[in-house]
């Protein structure tokens, strides 16, 4: 049984869809990315899988327990932390911490040993006494973090947890995500911020216009994203040359000529790229196009594969479309 599922998700406010169908299914200890442009249903679908919006037609369902049915079940088993913190700001920290660990009926000394433990994990332990609106956004947002470990929940569910802040803090709430998932805590991330999630996740959903259009793990949407192979070669001279070799060879679709905008020897002068495209690596023998290029007598200096990472899977898997 998945820790996290949806069947047939549906959330509608009149005539506007913001979810359509959505079935999810992330198994215990997985941390998803959930990705998809702003207006798409990432927001929406963490609301209802918190229990704070009803759907208006299908399931959904954490740790076995239905949303909008077992709401008083689920809540102990998650901790929702959204884009932004909320009120409150006029506590200290330890102040903000107990009173949301009294509210989850931990008393005395065991909340003081909790308070103190979360502390710890978010690295907030010089901050305990200060007050939480003079704090930085990036520490606001490890408090809130702090906030919703303090009942140990299996599933934490994270609406842009980076959202707002700057280059140190967001490695700082990489690092804290890192260390929650080795601890075997169920996470769902929705993000922008794409190459941080495929350091932190091992499965991601790419949801547009309330629809899912792919979820499995970042290996498959990679491979899914990678309809051709592209190549970047360069020669140390006869570049025109060696773009007409390389384009008479079977299985090479395309073939272009662009400068080299970051030459590794700039008192050489421009540098040009030869980029071509391999319809399919497995009937087309990469490593020939080197050797093809060398018994024709060019001086070969670059050989190299372009990598398809999150960002640009995303941008071939999507077409940007919004609510």
């Amino acid at each position: 049984m998945a820790m996290i599922e949806t069947i047939n998700l549906c959330k509608e406010y009149g005539d506007l869809v913001a979810l359509n169908n959505l079935n999810l299914a992330i198994q215990e200890g997985d941390c998803y990315g959930f990705i998809g442009p702003n207006g798409a249903g990432k927001t929406t679908t963490i609301k209802i899988l918190a229990t704070l919006l009803k759907p208006t037609r299908g399931q959904a369902m954490i740790d076995g327990l239905t949303v909008g049915y077992q709401n008083r079940q689920i809540r102990p088993r998650i901790g929702y932390v959204p884009d932004f913190m909320g009120a409150y700001e006029d506590m200290v920290v330890t102040e903000y911490l107990e009173f949301f660990a009294a509210a989850y009926n931990i008393h005395g000394s065991h909340r003081k040993r909790v308070v103190a433990d979360v502390l710890d994990l978010t690295d907030l332990n010089y901050k305990s006494s200060a007050e939480v609106n003079s704090l930085s956004r990036g520490m606001q947002q490890r408090l809130s973090v702090a906030r919703v470990l303090l009942h140990d929940p299996k599933v934490l569910l994270m609406d842009e947890p980076a959202s707002g802040l700057d280059p140190r803090a967001r490695i700082e709430i990489r690092e804290l995500l890192k260390e929650l998932k080795r601890m075997g805590k169920t996470i769902i991330i929705s993000s922008h911020i794409l190459h941080e999630l495929s350091e932190l996740c091992n499965t991601v959903g790419i949801i547009e216009r309330g629809e899912l259009i792919f979820s499995g793990t970042v290996k498959e949407i990679m491979r899914k994203a990678q309809v051709e192979h592209i190549l970047h070669i360069s020669v140390a001279e006869r570049t025109q040359d060696a773009a007409k070799l390389l384009h008479g060879m079977p299985g090479v679709t395309r073939v272009s000529i662009e400068e080299d905008d970051q030459p590794v020897n700039h008192s050489a002068g421009a540098r040009y790229i030869i980029e071509i495209a391999v319809e399919d690596a497995s009937s087309t023998n990469v490593s020939d196009i080197p050797n093809r290029l060398v018994n024709a007598g060019f001086r070969l200096v670059q050989f190299t594969e372009e990598r398809v990472n999150l960002e640009t899977a995303f941008m071939r898997l999507t077409q940007g479309l919004v609510q």
